[in-house]
Parts: structure tokens; sequence; C-alpha cells
């Protein structure tokens, strides 16, 4: 017995019932468990999360759209004050469009919070990567747009030089 006092301890308040016996049944320590468990968690809301998570989502969509990072890499770096804009809004929609699910669903469960939450987190990204897409292929878009203004003065340099060689070739 004094053997299995430390073991009782760290594992719960009796010890652990020999492998054979009926007591060895792990259903109904598992449903009190979780019964103990739901008891304590009425307290623990998962969705939705507090305006100070929240704040810290946008300030996080910041830092990755205005400073390097690997989508500011690949995408081009938002100004700062721009990334803000963006950033709110996104969270705002992404915010949204999960409370909306999680009213039609109303989530009585961590694992249904849980679930909203993953819906949310997906949202903000899917939202942040097409706003990079969209402002990367503006980006690209207004180059093109000048050197399609400058293709005609490239075209009469290029024309110069042929007639130049036909005037050659006569002579």
């Amino acid at each position: 017995m004094a053997e299995d006092a430390p073991n009782a301890a760290a594992e719960g308040s009796q010890p652990a019932p020999p492998e054979g016996s009926a007591d060895a049944a792990p259903a109904p320590a598992a449903t009190a468990g979780a019964k103990a468990v739901e008891a304590l968690l009425p307290s623990l809301s998962i969705w939705p999360p507090s305006q100070r998570t929240r704040d810290a989502v946008v300030r996080r969509l910041v830092q990755t759209l205005a400073a390097p990072s690997i989508l500011s890499e690949r995408y081009g770096a938002v100004p700062e004050p721009e990334a803000e804009r963006a950033a709110a809004a996104a969270e705002a929609e992404a915010f949204a469009a999960a409370s909306k699910s999680a009213a039609a669903e109303s989530p009585a469960s961590v694992e249904e919070g849980i679930e909203v939450l993953q819906a949310y987190s997906k949202a903000v990204s899917r939202r942040l990567l097409e706003l990079a897409k969209s402002r990367s292929a503006a980006a690209a878009a207004a180059p093109a747009e000048g050197s399609a203004k400058e293709e005609p003065e490239e075209d009469s340099s290029a024309t110069a030089p042929a007639t130049e060689e036909v005037a050659v070739k006569e002579e």
C-alpha cells in the first residue's frame, strides 16, 4: 500500500485497480471524469473570443501584411495604414460569418465552440490571403498598363532602324 500512495496522488485519489478486475472498466470512470470536467467548464467560453483576443488577431494580421513575412515576400508588403484597415475589415468579416454560423448552431459544448473558433481562424486566413493576392494582382496590372502606353514609342523607334536598313540597301 505504501508503494501505491505516490501513484495514487499522481493519477487521482484512488489507486489503479488490478488489470483483470471488474473495476478496470474505463467507461464508467471516463464518464464520471467527463461529467466532472463539464461541471467545471461552463465558466470557460471558447466562443466568442474576447475583444482583447480579436485586437491581438488584428495586430498579428497587420504584422503579417506590413512586416517581412512569407506572405509579404511572396505578394509584396502592404503599407501599414492600409494593412491596419484591411486587417480590421478581414477580422470583422470573419467574426461576423463565424458568429452567424454559431448563432444558427448555438454551440452548447466546448467542442462546438472550438469548431466555430476554427472556422473563424480559417476565414481570417482566407481573407488575408485573398487580400494579398488581389493587391499583388493590382500591382502587377498597374505596371503593365504603364508599359502599354509606352509601347507605341517603342514601336516608332523600332521602325526607324528598319527604314535606315532599306535606305542602306538602296545605295
